[in-house]
């Protein structure tokens, strides 16, 4: 037993070692860019870039659209093939998981084909069109986590007892579904969301080959042409998806406990 709780001590140290040791490395890397002292220079020329800015600014913008979006296909579609169409879940699971085996620049490509200025929906012709084209395609990307974390929050209730209550008061499909199974899953949809925003910043491929002004592309540029701010923008981004991913922790422990599982 007691061989059992060291080699266990063993390998979560070495894991945390291969974690955290590339991690230290990288943020005192990045407060070397003043010779012979330790500073944050390199934080305050990138927070203070105007691209840095414009390009973050524009990737949480397409978030919170990508994230909306997600919410309008997602909730509906599990809630209804819970109650109507439980036959259909085993190929909606499958549909979800795609984008997890086709590549973005396969997808990204695609839309250049169909929507370029030559289609008959020339999408790509205008920002608009371009931007709408990446929040779509944002959108397939977080579907994997969006779909299995609402479907996860209505395994939690009794999708079919509220809808038989509500519709006994009268309240057609819109209201359900917005006033009655959305508040009940909405910590699901919010650890979905975190998710969608973790995915949506930090994306390079779909906003480098749809020419769009979105941060990951900044990354990118910034790190083939700079040497200490690409390791501050490194730790700038790490900070940000584990803000999201200790988000998602601290919502889970209010999210209803479902009648299967002990409390």
């Amino acid at each position: 037993m007691k061989s059992g709780k060291f080699w266990a001590w063993v390998v979560f140290v070495v894991g945390a070692a291969y974690f955290f040791i590339p991690l230290m490395a990288t943020v005192e890397f990045s407060l070397r860019m003043r010779r012979g002292v330790h500073s944050f220079d390199a934080y305050q020329v990138v927070l203070g870039d105007a691209r840095f800015q414009s390009t973050f600014l524009f990737s949480v913008i397409a978030a919170l659209c990508t994230i909306i979006l997600g919410v309008l296909i997602v909730v509906p579609a599990a809630y209804w093939i819970r109650l109507r169409l439980p036959q259909l879940r085993p190929i909606v699971e499958f549909i979800t998981l795609l984008p997890l085996v086709i590549p973005a620049i396969v997808i990204v490509f695609g839309y250049i084909r169909m929507y370029g200025s030559n289609s008959p929906l020339p999408f790509l012709a205008s920002n608009w069109g371009a931007n709408a084209l990446l929040v779509i395609g944002y959108t397939t990307l977080s579907l994997p986590y969006m779909y299995r974390a609402v479907d996860t929050g209505l395994r939690t209730i009794d999708v079919r007892t509220l809808t038989e209550a509500a519709q006994i008061l009268g309240a057609g499909w819109g209201t359900i579904i917005t006033r009655v199974i959305l508040p009940n899953v909405l910590i699901a949809v919010l650890s979905g969301a975190f998710l969608t925003f973790a995915i949506v910043i930090g994306e390079f491929t779909m906003a480098s080959l749809l020419s769009r002004p979105a941060f990951g592309p900044y990354l990118q540029n910034i790190g083939a042409n700079r040497a200490y701010e690409p390791a501050a923008l490194a730790v700038i981004a790490f900070a940000i998806t584990w803000g999201c991913m200790s988000l998602i922790q601290i919502l889970s422990r209010f999210a209803p406990k479902s009648a299967n599982r002990p409390n």
